[in-house]
């Protein structure tokens, strides 16, 4: 019998994330919203736009902007980031816990990925995009 990628299979390996991003996120204060939020300002490197970042990341995690400007107010609060008028920046405490936090995540990822040959890496990569933008043209729809 042939395994055929479904949502069933796309759901456990999402909640097995979930379960290794809680894993490195114990013993921190922040929660998953704050995580993909300070995450994702970390990896722009520089000054953002605190408009454009909340909805950056609502959009690609589908949570509701008004709960991302919350983490975002979270991380301003635990100087894990600073606010200097409409922009953002993740502070030298947030990118040392963004430094961390990649470090305990990034071992048990990197040995689960490494039991997957590149190109099929690239193969899911490429299923997984192209159903992730169908299913948000259908969401926007």
């Amino acid at each position: 019998m042939t395994i055929t990628l479904n949502p069933s299979i796309i759901g456990q390996a999402e909640k097995h994330h979930t379960a290794v991003l809680a894993r490195a996120l114990a013993g921190t204060t922040l929660d998953e919203k704050q995580w993909i939020t300070l995450n994702v300002a970390s990896a722009a490197g520089e000054p953002i736009d605190a408009v454009a970042h909340t909805a950056k990341v609502a959009t690609m995690t589908q949570i509701a902007p008004a709960d991302v400007a919350a983490a975002l107010d979270a991380l301003v609060d635990a100087d894990l980031m600073r606010r200097d008028r409409d922009r953002v920046e993740v502070t030298a405490a947030g990118s040392e816990t963004v430094g961390r936090i990649r470090a305990v995540s990034g071992d048990i990822v990197t040995r689960a990925y490494g039991a997957v040959a590149p190109e099929e890496l690239a193969v899911a990569a490429r299923v997984l995009s192209t159903i992730t933008a169908r299913l948000a043209a259908e969401l926007a729809a």
